[in-house]
C-alpha cells in the first residue's frame, strides 16, 4: 500500500516539476533512506519548486530559510530568551524544527552559519546552551546552492558536503517540458496545489521498510571494491569513506524499494553512485582538474566488476 501511495506521490510531483522524473525519484529515495539532499544548479531551474511539491504530497511540515551573508546560527536553530513573567529562560525554536527544511542558497551564508546545520543533519537534534532539543521525525533537509563560480558564495567544506546523502543537478528541461511549462503546465504556481497523498506515519513506516531491504554479501563486496578503487585512483587525493559506503548502500536500498524489490541489485548501485559518491571525492594535489568527479565515478563503474 505504501509503495502505491509513493508512486502516486511521484506522479503528482512530476506534474509540477516537468521532465525531471529521474531526479524526482532520486529525491524521494534520498528521503526514504533518511538522508539529506543537496541540489546544485543555476537559479531558476526548479529547485525550490521541487522541495515545496515534495512537502505537499508527502504531508510534511515545511520551512524555508533564505541563506544570506548576514544570517546567524540563532536564525536557524532558535534562541533562549529570558521571560520576565516566569523569571526563567525559555527556548524559542528556530525554523530548523520542521519535517522538511529548505536551506535555500546555502553557500551564500558564512561558514559559521553553514555549520549550524551539522549537528541537526547528523544527530537530528540541536544543542543550545548545553541543552539538547530533538528534531521532528522525519527530518529531511533539501539544500540548494549556486555554482561556486558565482559571486558572493562560500564553498561548503568537506564535513558539510559529507552530511548530504546525494547531490543532484536538475539542469535545463528538454524542449517538450519547457514548452509545457511556458504553456502554463507545472511550475511554482502548481507547487501549492497537490494534495497530501501520505501521512507522516505512512512515510515513517516506508523508511523502516527500506531499512530491511536485503543486500547480499556479493553486493556488499561490490560496494567495497568501488570504495577501494576510489581510494587508489591516481587523480583523487582521497576516496570514498566508510560513511560514504554506508550512504551508497542505504540509497540503493531505497532505490530497490521504489522498484518494488526487497533486495538490492548491482544496477541500483550503478544508478545512484554518481549522486552519492561524486561530492565525497577530492582531487589529488597537483592532479589535473579537467575531469570532473562525476566522470571519475563513471570510470569506476566501468572498470570495477559487479560480481
Amino acid at each position: 500500500m505504501a509503495l502505491q501511495q509513493l508512486e502516486k506521490a511521484l506522479a503528482a510531483v512530476n506534474q509540477v516539476v516537468l521532465g525531471k522524473e529521474t531526479a524526482v525519484r532520486m529525491a524521494l529515495a534520498c528521503l526514504l533512506a533518511r538522508g539529506h539532499l543537496l541540489l546544485e544548479d543555476l537559479p531558476g531551474m526548479g529547485k525550490t519548486t521541487l522541495s515545496h511539491a515534495l512537502a505537499r504530497v508527502l504531508g510534511l511540515q515545511y520551512q524555508r530559510i533564505q541563506f544570506t551573508s548576514d544570517l546567524l546560527p540563532g536564525d536557524i536553530l532558535g534562541t533562549t530568551v529570558f521571560e520576565r513573567d516566569s523569571s526563567s529562560f525559555v527556548f524559542h525554536p528556530g525554523p530548523v524544527f520542521t519535517e522538511l527544511l529548505l536551506a535555500d542558497e546555502i553557500n551564500r551564508a558564512t561558514p559559521k552559519s553553514q555549520s549550524a546545520l551539522l549537528e541537526a543533519m547528523e544527530e537530528r537534534q540541536v544543542t543550545i546552551e548545553g541543552t539538547s532539543h530533538r528534531l521532528p521525525e522525519p527530518f529531511f533537509v533539501i539544500a540548494t546552492q549556486n555554482p561556486v563560480s558565482q559571486g558572493g558564495t562560500f564553498s561548503l567544506p568537506e564535513s558539510q558536503l559529507d552530511r548530504f546523502l546525494m547531490r543532484l543537478s536538475l539542469g535545463y528541461p528538454d524542449s517538450r517540458a519547457e514548452h509545457a511549462l511556458l504553456g502554463g503546465s507545472g511550475g511554482r504556481n502548481q507547487a501549492i496545489s497537490p494534495e497530501a497523498l501520505l501521512d507522516k506515519q505512512q512515510l515513517l513506516a516506508a523508511q523502516q521498510q527500506v531499512a530491511t531491504v536485503r543486500a547480499s554479501d556479493a553486493l556488499i563486496a561490490y560496494v567495497l571494491r568501488l570504495a577501494e578503487a576510489s581510494r587508489n585512483h591516481p587523480q583523487l587525493g582521497y576516496g570514498l569513506s566508510p560513511r560514504g559506503s554506508l550512504a551508497l548502500l542505504a540509497a540503493a536500498r531505497a532505490w530497490a524499494f521504489l522498484a518494488g524489490r526487497d533486495y538490492v541489485i548491482p544496477e541500483d548501485i550503478q544508478a545512484l553512485a554518481p549522486a552519492v559518491i561524486s561530492h565525497r571525492l577530492g582531487h589529488a594535489q597537483g592532479a589535473s582538474h579537467g575531469r570532473s568527479a562525476d566522470a571519475i565515478v563513471h570510470d569506476l563503474l566501468d572498470t570495477v566488476p559487479a560480481l
